[in-house]
């Protein structure tokens, strides 16, 4: 241990103990079912006893009849496969240039002012705006949606590390200084966790754009996909479909979301903040 590790929390004082974080997931879980469980069952209240038509918004049984339609033909699971596969793919590819460039650009002025100014207007383009161009570049195959998905993720990720490595506390940085630490254990030491909190926040706000990205994506001619259920359901006058497909978005995108919570969790425990000793 070494003497910053001494003036640094170790671990904090209002931790709790693993049966009672357990404990408290299950309860976060089962208030965050109440709003969408209840909306749904009132939902399907209203249609059954002639209050509501459910024409263009169908009711929950409706909606699970196409579920288990599309589940018994083997469909759902391709689509959804599909893509994952996409998001995964983008998500990755995206996070690590973000990662990197954000990096860069928040350790160096030089390479602040080369490059943020461009990606800044960059990001002001709109998603639907680039399909055009990926499809002359790449064409409509699985190469075109990955680099919008990839896009999509990029900006979020990019903007949050560069502007956590800025928001550094210089004591912290000069601390480090004072135990005599060099340029690579100064940045293992301080500053990668000083700004994990902010990087985890930018990945799951790059996560969720490469969920919204990956519908534009999938206009691109797919021919399956979450993304052309939505479509083809749009085409063939199908709501049940519609709604289905933007509830297995909202699921998928929400396991995938707290993956990146729980993976994250083992490096963020030194924090001592509010959540803690809540």
């Amino acid at each position: 241990m070494t003497a910053l590790d001494s003036i640094l929390p170790t671990a904090a004082p209002g931790a709790k103990a693993p049966g009672a974080a357990g404990s408290g997931r299950r309860r976060t879980f089962l208030l965050g079912a109440v709003l969408p469980v209840g909306l749904a069952i009132g939902w399907e209240i209203l249609v059954q006893i002639g209050l509501a038509e459910g024409r263009l918004l169908p009711p929950p049984s409706r909606i699970g009849a196409t579920l288990l339609e599309l589940l018994q033909g083997g469909e759902l699971f391709a689509h959804i496969g599909a893509t994952l596969w996409r998001v995964g793919t983008g998500f990755l590819l995206g996070s690590v240039a973000g990662l990197v460039i954000g990096a860069a650009a928040g350790y160096s002025r030089l390479v602040r002012d080369i490059i943020d100014p461009s990606i800044q207007g960059l990001r002001a383009i709109p998603s639907l705006a680039w399909v055009p161009l990926f499809i002359l570049w790449l064409g409509i195959f699985e190469e075109s949606k990955i680099a919008l998905i990839a896009i999509g993720v990029f900006f979020p990720v990019y903007l949050g590390v560069s502007a956590a490595v800025l928001s550094v506390d210089r004591k912290i940085v000069e601390v480090g200084r004072i135990f005599r630490f060099n340029g690579r254990k100064l940045i293992s030491r301080i500053l990668v966790p000083a700004i994990l909190p902010n990087v985890v926040v930018a990945l799951r706000t790059g996560l969720g754009l490469g969920w919204m990205f990956v519908v534009a994506a999938e206009i691109m001619g797919a021919s399956q996909g979450l993304g052309y259920l939505l479509v083809d359901g749009q085409q063939l006058g199908k709501p049940d479909q519609i709604v289905a497909a933007i509830l297995v978005f909202a699921v998928i995108g929400k396991i995938t979301d707290a993956l990146i919570i729980v993976v994250s969790t083992p490096f963020l425990r030194w924090q001592d903040n509010y959540e803690r000793i809540g």
